[in-house]
Protein backbone atom coordinates (compact mmCIF):
# COMPACT_ATOMS: atom_id res chain seq x y z
CA UNK A 1 0.00 0.00 0.00
CA UNK A 2 1.23 3.49 -0.83
CA UNK A 3 0.51 6.29 1.67
CA UNK A 4 1.44 9.97 1.67
CA UNK A 5 0.74 12.79 4.15
CA UNK A 6 0.53 16.52 3.51
CA UNK A 7 -0.27 19.32 5.96
CA UNK A 8 -1.85 22.73 5.40
CA UNK A 9 -3.78 25.40 7.29
CA UNK A 10 -7.43 26.19 6.68
CA UNK A 11 -7.81 29.65 5.16
CA UNK A 12 -10.56 32.02 6.24
CA UNK A 13 -12.12 32.01 2.76
CA UNK A 14 -12.68 28.24 3.06
CA UNK A 15 -15.09 28.58 5.99
CA UNK A 16 -18.84 29.18 6.03
CA UNK A 17 -21.07 31.36 8.23
CA UNK A 18 -20.92 28.76 11.03
CA UNK A 19 -17.13 28.97 11.04
CA UNK A 20 -16.76 25.43 9.64
CA UNK A 21 -14.84 24.51 6.52
CA UNK A 22 -17.53 24.60 3.84
CA UNK A 23 -18.35 21.02 2.84
CA UNK A 24 -17.66 21.61 -0.86
CA UNK A 25 -14.07 22.61 -0.14
CA UNK A 26 -13.18 19.08 0.87
CA UNK A 27 -13.11 18.13 -2.81
CA UNK A 28 -10.22 20.59 -3.23
CA UNK A 29 -8.50 19.04 -0.21
CA UNK A 30 -8.72 15.58 -1.80
CA UNK A 31 -7.20 17.03 -4.95
CA UNK A 32 -4.35 18.55 -2.94
CA UNK A 33 -3.75 15.13 -1.38
CA UNK A 34 -3.78 13.34 -4.77
CA UNK A 35 -1.52 15.84 -6.48
CA UNK A 36 1.03 15.84 -3.65
CA UNK A 37 0.91 12.04 -3.31
CA UNK A 38 1.64 11.60 -7.01
CA UNK A 39 4.30 14.34 -6.87
CA UNK A 40 6.05 12.40 -4.08
CA UNK A 41 6.27 9.47 -6.53
CA UNK A 42 7.80 11.73 -9.20
CA UNK A 43 4.55 12.01 -11.17
CA UNK A 44 3.36 15.50 -12.04
CA UNK A 45 -0.24 16.20 -13.07
CA UNK A 46 1.08 18.89 -15.42
CA UNK A 47 3.42 16.36 -17.08
CA UNK A 48 0.61 13.80 -17.34
CA UNK A 49 -1.31 16.25 -19.46
CA UNK A 50 1.41 18.04 -21.41
CA UNK A 51 4.03 15.29 -21.92
CA UNK A 52 1.95 12.11 -21.82
CA UNK A 53 -1.41 13.31 -23.16
CA UNK A 54 -3.34 11.84 -20.24
CA UNK A 55 -6.29 13.33 -18.36
CA UNK A 56 -7.51 11.92 -15.06
CA UNK A 57 -11.18 12.79 -14.56
CA UNK A 58 -13.00 11.93 -11.34
CA UNK A 59 -15.62 9.22 -11.90
CA UNK A 60 -16.80 8.61 -8.33
CA UNK A 61 -16.58 10.18 -4.86
CA UNK A 62 -17.75 8.79 -1.54
CA UNK A 63 -17.43 11.17 1.43
CA UNK A 64 -17.92 10.86 5.17
CA UNK A 65 -18.01 14.06 7.28
CA UNK A 66 -17.17 13.22 10.91
CA UNK A 67 -16.16 16.48 12.63
CA UNK A 68 -15.86 20.09 11.49
CA UNK A 69 -12.61 21.82 10.67
CA UNK A 70 -12.19 25.52 11.46
CA UNK A 71 -10.25 28.53 10.24
CA UNK A 72 -6.50 28.26 10.93
CA UNK A 73 -6.66 24.55 11.85
CA UNK A 74 -3.59 22.64 10.75
CA UNK A 75 -4.97 19.68 8.83
CA UNK A 76 -3.20 16.53 7.71
CA UNK A 77 -4.35 14.91 4.49
CA UNK A 78 -3.41 11.25 4.33
CA UNK A 79 -3.82 9.85 0.83
CA UNK A 80 -3.35 6.18 0.08
CA UNK A 81 -3.59 3.81 -2.84
CA UNK A 82 -4.48 0.43 -1.40
CA UNK A 83 -4.32 -1.63 -4.59
CA UNK A 84 -2.51 -1.38 -7.89
CA UNK A 85 -4.71 0.42 -10.40
CA UNK A 86 -5.96 -1.32 -13.53
CA UNK A 87 -8.59 0.73 -15.40
CA UNK A 88 -9.09 3.29 -12.64
CA UNK A 89 -7.13 4.54 -9.66
CA UNK A 90 -8.67 4.65 -6.19
CA UNK A 91 -7.42 7.28 -3.75
CA UNK A 92 -8.48 6.77 -0.13
CA UNK A 93 -8.22 10.00 1.84
CA UNK A 94 -8.32 10.61 5.58
CA UNK A 95 -8.18 14.13 6.97
CA UNK A 96 -7.06 14.72 10.55
CA UNK A 97 -7.15 17.82 12.76
CA UNK A 98 -4.34 19.05 15.02
CA UNK A 99 -5.47 16.67 17.79
CA UNK A 100 -5.00 13.80 15.31
CA UNK A 101 -8.76 13.17 15.26
CA UNK A 102 -10.14 11.96 11.95
CA UNK A 103 -12.55 14.62 10.72
CA UNK A 104 -13.26 13.40 7.19
CA UNK A 105 -12.76 10.39 4.95
CA UNK A 106 -13.33 9.83 1.27
CA UNK A 107 -12.65 7.54 -1.62
CA UNK A 108 -12.11 9.26 -4.95
CA UNK A 109 -11.91 7.17 -8.10
CA UNK A 110 -10.36 8.53 -11.28
CA UNK A 111 -9.86 7.00 -14.69
CA UNK A 112 -7.27 7.68 -17.37
CA UNK A 113 -8.22 9.29 -20.68
CA UNK A 114 -6.30 10.00 -23.84
CA UNK A 115 -6.35 13.82 -23.92
CA UNK A 116 -6.95 13.98 -27.69
CA UNK A 117 -9.43 11.16 -28.32
CA UNK A 118 -11.04 11.16 -24.83
CA UNK A 119 -10.86 7.35 -24.98
CA UNK A 120 -10.40 5.59 -21.65
CA UNK A 121 -6.99 3.99 -21.07
CA UNK A 122 -5.55 1.36 -18.77
CA UNK A 123 -3.18 2.64 -16.11
CA UNK A 124 -0.03 3.88 -17.85
CA UNK A 125 2.98 1.64 -17.28
CA UNK A 126 5.16 4.47 -15.92
CA UNK A 127 2.62 4.99 -13.10
CA UNK A 128 2.54 1.29 -12.32
CA UNK A 129 6.35 1.23 -12.27
CA UNK A 130 6.34 3.94 -9.57
CA UNK A 131 3.77 2.03 -7.48
CA UNK A 132 5.12 -1.54 -7.75
CA UNK A 133 7.66 -1.17 -4.90
CA UNK A 134 4.84 -0.40 -2.45
CA UNK A 135 2.96 -3.59 -3.30
CA UNK A 136 5.81 -6.10 -3.33
CA UNK A 137 5.68 -8.89 -0.75
CA UNK A 138 8.15 -8.28 2.04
Amino acid sequence: MFTHQFQFRVRYAETDQMGYVYYGNYMQYYEIGRVEALRSLGISYADLESRHGIFMPVVSVSIRYLRPAYYDNLLTIETSIQKLPANSIHFDTLIFNEENERINSAQVILCFLNSETKVRLSTPQFILDKLYPYFEEK
